[in-house]
């Protein structure tokens, strides 16, 4: 089953791994952000607004990363199966 995923990402094709890689960079900017946020939490404990923010971008920015990983590989299946 892990050795069919692996194969199945190696076969992506490149347009998708592209706009793959474009959501990942997004979803990375988004964490960032959320560290950020999270860092002036850290250092300037004013509300807790801060804080509940910076977890929800954190979560918020992996749950991209899953989607657009996800989104990626089904597609590519679609796409393959289609053709």
């Amino acid at each position: 089953m892990i050795k069919k995923i692996i194969n199945g990402v190696k076969n992506i094709e490149k347009d998708i791994l592209k706009i793959m890689f474009i959501g990942f960079k997004f979803s990375f900017t988004v964490c960032i952000i959320s560290c950020i946020i999270s860092l002036l939490y850290i250092l300037h404990p004013i509300s807790h607004i801060l804080y509940y923010s910076g977890i929800i971008l954190f979560k918020t920015g992996l749950t991209f990363g899953v989607m657009f990983f996800i989104c990626a590989f089904v597609i590519d299946n679609i796409k393959k199966q289609i053709v």
